[in-house]
């Protein structure tokens, strides 16, 4: 099912089989996915394009999702979706404002729901 508006979407997760999970899915609705898996590996594709999506684990082999965020300073524009299977506090959330929180394990439905509505939340899903 393809989507009547694309996004171009960076996946950053650690774990090559959910990453692929993830991006195959997006990519058959017709997304424009990139793909990273450390720390560094986001911040050189955040240095080259801003994605609409920046769908963002927060353990990663070289860091955290958090040094994401705070190294490269997404514009406002750039909708963060954080997958995390540690649970994160609502300081953290505050501090460094994704637009969703959805804790791992999480149904594959939900992220692409998400994934496809700018104004959803995880709220939403509850």
């Amino acid at each position: 099912m393809a989507n009547r508006n694309p996004a171009r979407v960076l996946v950053v997760e650690d774990d090559e089989y959910v990453r692929s999970i993830i991006q195959r899915n997006l990519v058959a609705r017709g997304h424009a996915v990139r793909e990273a898996g450390t720390v560094a590996e986001a911040l050189a594709a955040l240095g080259r394009e801003a994605p609409d999506l920046l769908i963002l684990d927060i353990n990663l082999p070289d860091g955290t999702g958090w040094d994401v965020l705070r190294r490269a300073d997404p514009p406002a524009s750039v909708r963060v979706l954080v997958l995390t299977a540690v649970p994160v506090s609502p300081r953290r959330l505050g501090e460094l404002r994704p637009v969703v929180y959805l804790p791992k394990p999480f149904p594959l439905e939900a992220l692409l729901r998400l994934a496809e509505s700018p104004t959803r939340t995880v709220e939403d899903h509850a």
